[in-house]
């Protein structure tokens, strides 16, 4: 792409860099030089203007990110692309559920020309109709086409949404003594509720073993989430005891993820248990916002997935935690 200042007899056709002021209002920039444009310009005194015109080989900037964009969500159902304009395609939620993003191959767009831009949210973030998942944008007025290509085969499918797959979920809490109320029932309904995700009637049971077992194993709904009065501290403590008794498994206690240390998943014959930390009665976010979003939209979270959450997994500072203090001499 030739780009720089070029004497208006020769600007007929190119594309304008920048907004230029006229008589009468602005000449925009992108916009493609006509002879009408030209006299307008002459007419403010200019006898060069700063252009960009195509060479051969080049693709504008509105087909480069037209084309980049259609890659990306190929074969993905519930994105969809914004009108092209300015070099710029934003691709949009058409429902609510957790984007997929490929790390690797939004790399590999980025490091095809420095014209070639892609932003996305990060890896498996909720997605509300019409969020804006990423945006393709060309910085620059036309660029090479091979380097298109390049990039349109190297991005090829990297974005699709994973829908929710789950409908139906129980949580079972914990009392002792009168209990804490029905604020972590009512927090977790309206979380899961963002995915389309109805939460069964609130049950409760005293906080032992047997008693919580016994619930467990009665529970119905297609994913099972456990609240207990005392934050489970090991994986032997109450809520995790309990599934096993209860004939599930335990596939993980803890995660790096402040606040939502203090959870655990596993399994029951099939279905997903969650055990909560206390912070879920917050509506704040929390780790088990991750998991949870996560496995209502069929992807699987194991303990190795939980431990990789760490890098981001500090969500907020809460004044209680202790800090070092400064030294007194």
């Amino acid at each position: 792409m030739q780009f720089g200042p070029i004497p208006l007899d020769q600007a007929l056709g190119a594309v304008l860099a920048h907004s230029v002021p006229l008589a009468k209002g602005r000449l925009k920039k992108g916009n493609v030089l006509t002879r009408d444009d030209l006299e307008a310009l002459a007419a403010t005194g200019r006898t060069h203007v700063i252009v960009a015109r195509l060479a051969p080989g080049d693709i504008g900037e509105d087909a480069a990110a037209l084309t980049l964009a259609r890659s990306l969500v190929l074969g993905a159902e519930g994105l969809e692309l914004q009108p092209v304009g300015t070099g710029r395609v934003n691709i949009l939620a058409t429902g609510p559920g957790l984007a997929r993003i490929d790390v690797g191959k939004v790399n590999a767009v980025n490091s095809a020309d420095p014209a070639i831009t892609l932003a996305t949210v990060p890896p498996w973030h909720r997605m509300e109709p019409g969020g804006m998942v990423a945006t393709v944008k060309i910085i620059a007025y036309g660029l090479e086409k091979a380097h298109v290509q390049s990039a349109a085969q190297q991005a090829e499918s990297g974005l699709s949404l994973a829908h929710p797959i789950l409908r139906e979920a129980v949580m079972i809490e914990t009392v002792v003594g009168k209990g804490l109320g029905d604020k972590g029932h009512r927090v977790t309904q309206e979380r899961l509720l963002r995915l389309g995700v109805k939460l069964g009637p609130e049950t409760l049971v005293p906080h032992e073993e047997i008693a919580l077992a016994e619930a467990i194993g009665k529970a119905p709904g297609e994913m099972i989430l456990i609240l207990t009065a005392s934050a489970t501290s090991d994986i032997r403590d109450v809520a995790p005891s309990a599934l096993r008794r209860a004939g599930g498994r335990v596939e993980h206690f803890g995660m790096p993820v402040d606040p939502g240390n203090l959870l655990f998943i596993g399994d029951l014959n099939g279905r997903p248990v969650v055990g909560l930390p206390g912070c879920a009665r917050s509506p704040a976010l929390n780790g088990a916002d991750w998991v949870l979003e996560r496995l209502i939209c069929g992807v699987s979270v194991s303990g190795a997935d939980i431990r990789a959450m760490g890098v981001g997994g500090l969500l907020k500072e809460i004044p209680s935690r202790p800090r070092p203090r400064a030294r007194r001499d």
